[in-house]
């Protein structure tokens, strides 16, 4: 599936795109979407009190 992403991306843009720069974006978006989800569940609640 990278793949695919990466060669439609460099048809779109006309510039060379490595598979290994997207696994890096995506497992960082990844964990960055993961800490939020973790985040929201042990806060969710009190951050509405708390921020005003």
């Amino acid at each position: 599936m990278i793949a695919t992403l990466a060669r439609a991306l460099s048809r779109v843009t006309h510039a060379e795109t490595d598979v290994e720069d997207l696994k890096t974006v995506a497992i960082f978006c990844g964990a960055g979407l993961l800490l939020s989800i973790v985040a929201a569940m042990a806060f969710g609640p009190a951050l509405g009190t708390e921020l005003f």
